[in-house]
């Protein structure tokens, strides 16, 4: 296998998991909604940050001293089911509070509003270490022959990076496009019960997967 196989090879698996909605998608298409089209690309650099570190973790051997490591896997995993579950609660409770306005932040978005998007992807990412043993798992797969394996897993990582972010880019857009129709507070408010909800499973699936 050459490297260029191993690359094309590589993209069409993780292209397929790309365009399945999951966390990532809920994060960035609410965000843009809510907050802005600026929030939801700050999110999506965040997360493609965090895959570039798991891909680099999996080429270095970090993902497997992770992995071989129980007390160390299972210390990452509940304090990221913590975060999610957490995350996903506070918006929910939010949205029952009295003389909250859903629509406050999407007309004029709170200082530091990219920076918190960008830190939402970065940590709701590195926090899942699934991410980092489905890269142990796959990128030795893909490292031809004579190749640094260092070298092709930042090379794998990297076009996972660009299919998601062209994927994700296109569903942020798109939410953007839509969103003057949807910035509504009963569409807001809804919108951020359902995706705390869908954070909430998350995390708690996370937390029941290391038991």
């Amino acid at each position: 296998m050459t490297l260029a196989q191993a690359l094309f090879s590589f993209a069409l698996v993780v292209g397929l998991l790309t365009i399945i909605p999951g966390l990532d998608t809920a994060l960035v298409v609410r965000g843009t909604i809510t907050r802005g089209r600026g929030y939801g690309f700050a999110a999506l650099l965040g997360i493609q940050a965090g895959t570039l570190i798991w891909g680099a973790a999996a080429a270095t051997g970090a993902a497997a001293l992770l992995a071989a490591s129980e007390v160390g896997y299972r210390v990452l995993a509940y304090a990221g089911a913590a975060y999610l579950v957490y995350l996903g609660a506070a918006m929910i409770v939010k949205t029952f509070r009295r003389g909250w306005d859903p629509t406050a932040e999407a007309v004029a978005p709170a200082r530091g509003g990219a920076r918190s998007g960008f830190l939402l992807g970065l940590v709701t990412n590195i926090t899942n270490p699934k991410v980092g043993v489905f890269y142990m798992a796959t990128i030795p797969q893909f490292v031809p022959a004579g190749q640094s394996p260092l070298l092709v897993g930042l090379l794998l990582a990297a076009v996972h990076c660009v299919l998601g972010t062209v994927w994700l880019g296109v569903l942020i857009l798109g939410a953007n496009r839509l969103a003057p129709k949807l910035r509504s507070a009963r569409v807001i408010r809804w919108m951020d019960r359902i995706t705390g909800g869908v954070l909430v499973l998350f995390g708690a699936r996370l937390a029941l997967d290391v038991r």
